[in-house]
């Protein structure tokens, strides 16, 4: 890995509805957006050659690989992981895993879903379809410039969203506006912030995380399989994060 102040790191979110890649390379940023319900393997690689292509840059010239590790679709998952796993064993660089609710967060912070002040606390739910009349959820708290997580990534029923605003007390929640207001409502004191991961926010979260090392070998990226773990109730999760603090 060569040492430059900026680094150059090519990342990949193919969890949602579209592949968003961004190559980042000095003061630079390069993006591609895909077509919203175009399968990803349909379209992804092309996309990639070209992204490096615009940006006159190859694989090699990379620092590291980062992508979008969940939760979300579960092919979407395998796709971005695996071909990050590809691009950093190919070139002997590190993996930045980057979780999908968290850059959700992000992208609302930075529209704007943060109370009033200097320096004020902001808490954000983000949530996004699970299917099955179920939820992927998570709950992230933003000071002095940093991101902490308050509730992990989680699975719950759709209908217990409510009961996790009126808990944890968001500014706002993020994620499909539409989704979520037949889901959570619209609490008078609850923001709703209709965002996607936007690839400012992913070239940003990746290069924040290169600085603090958070890097992993590439045969230890995973994409985070939420549903795989046994969901606690909303208010269990509550006690059991309160207990873990105390």
């Amino acid at each position: 890995m060569h040492n430059i102040a900026v680094p150059t790191i090519f990342a990949i979110d193919t969890a949602g509805e579209r592949c968003c890649l961004v190559l980042t390379h000095g003061a630079e940023v390069h993006t591609l957006l895909g077509e919203p319900q175009f399968a990803h393997l349909e379209q992804v690689m092309p996309m990639i050659d070209r992204l490096f292509a615009n940006a006159q840059l190859r694989p090699e010239d990379c620092d590291a690989f980062g992508f979008g590790s969940g939760p979300g679709s579960f092919t979407g998952l395998r796709v971005a992981c695996t071909i990050v796993q590809g691009l950093a064993l190919a070139t002997n660089r590190p993996v930045i895993a980057v979780g999908n609710l968290l850059l959700l967060a992000a992208a609302a912070h930075k529209g704007g879903l943060r109370p009033p002040g200097a320096g004020a606390r902001s808490r954000i739910l983000a949530a996004i379809d699970a299917r099955m009349q179920q939820a992927y959820w998570a709950v992230y708290d933003y000071s002095d410039g940093a991101w902490s997580e308050a509730v992990p990534p989680s699975l719950c029923e759709a209908t217990s969203l409510q009961e996790a605003v009126s808990v944890w007390q968001p500014t706002g929640c993020a994620g499909n506006a539409a989704w979520l207001q037949r889901h959570v409502g619209q609490a008078p004191s609850t923001r709703l912030c209709d965002v996607a991961v936007e690839s400012a926010v992913l070239a940003q979260m990746v290069q924040e995380k290169f600085f603090r090392g958070e890097l992993i070998a590439p045969e230890q990226a995973l994409p985070a399989y939420v549903r795989d773990r046994v969901a606690l109730t909303v208010s269990e999760r509550r006690a059991s994060t309160l207990g873990a603090r105390s």
